[in-house]
């Protein structure tokens, strides 16, 4: 393998970094056998190319490193001092490229995959453990990901691509998404069990335009859809509290601080009375959401399946 002049610039110590990896990555699996080899022939055959090919990539290397890589005699070579330096750090990151390889085609299996999803902290308690079990009973080996939020926060990490969907409220209505309305979920007014309203089973909710309501941060979808039904009754609420959890609120307001609309607990809580909304119509929408165009891999295609054929049951009754 005799020395050639490449036609390419030597790469310098001011070179982008992008230059030098568009430059080098497509060559070290080939520097990498033949160092292995201590033979051009024979690496070429392991790697299945021509022996013509082998050689001028190899020799294009070390003429945009600027340096000697190997020492040449005949067919045969051996690592020249920086040959084995470099070496070194291109078998780490020929390992480093082989686990990513395997880790995303792990992740693609359809018996094994994962599947990174997102969803309300309302849905954690009781509806998506119900859900993953239901989906797992048909696909057992299926792996999750899982990332509690709040509305604007996970459209941010679907739209970033660290999610493959989500279950969200309400249901978003914007460019680069895909959304399918699910169920819907009863929201009530929750008072403390010593209220002048609590001895009543429903309430219109004008009604509670004079009490002090506890809610959820701005941003969270709850929160708007809090607002948007005061709005409907003819009144603007008066805020005591913020939180980011629901079952903080119910705390709160068992604790005299405030009234609140909110969905069903999955487990009732003590101090607490919850009235039916009888007007407005007191719901919140759950829908799946998902990026416009994005390929699913076969695990992620079955999942939004599946959630897909549960539209009008989504939710525990």
């Amino acid at each position: 393998m005799a020395h050639q002049h490449s036609s390419q610039p030597r790469l310098s110590s001011s070179s982008h970094e992008e230059d030098i990896r568009l430059l080098l990555a497509p060559r070290l699996a080939y520097f990498e056998a033949v160092a292995r080899h201590e033979h051009v022939t024979r690496a070429a055959h392991e790697l299945s190319v021509p022996q013509s090919t082998l050689s001028r990539a190899v020799v294009g290397l070390e003429a945009d490193l600027g340096v000697a890589l190997f020492a040449r005699s005949g067919r045969s070579v051996s690592l020249t001092p920086a040959g084995r330096t470099f070496l070194s750090s291109v078998e780490r990151a020929l390992a480093e490229v082989g686990r990513a390889a395997d880790s995303v085609r792990a992740d693609a299996d359809p018996a094994s995959g994962r599947i990174t999803f997102g969803f309300l902290h309302t849905l954690g308690s009781e509806t998506v453990p119900g859900l993953i079990r239901a989906f797992r009973a048909d696909h057992p080996g299926v792996r999750f990901q899982l990332v509690q939020n709040y509305g604007e926060a996970m459209i941010k990490r679907l739209r970033a691509g660290e999610l493959d969907l989500c279950l969200t409220s309400p249901v978003p209505d914007a460019p680069g998404l895909v959304a399918r309305r699910l169920d819907e979920q009863r929201l009530r007014l929750v008072v403390p069990d010593d209220h002048r309203l609590a001895g009543r089973r429903r309430i219109r909710l004008a009604e509670a335009a004079d009490e002090t309501f506890v809610t959820l941060e701005p941003g969270f979808g709850l929160r708007r859809i809090t607002d948007d039904l005061c709005a409907q009754a003819g009144f603007t609420p008066r805020i005591a509290f913020e939180g980011e959890e629901a079952e903080t609120l119910r705390g709160l307001v068992a604790a005299g601080l405030g009234v609140a609309l909110l969905p069903p607990p999955a487990v009732a809580r003590p101090g607490v009375v919850e009235l039916a909304v009888t007007a407005p119509r007191a719901v919140r929408e759950i829908g799946v959401a998902w990026l416009d165009g994005h390929p699913d891999t076969a695990p992620v295609a079955a999942f939004k399946q599946f959630l897909l054929a549960r539209r009008g049951r989504l939710l525990p009754d």
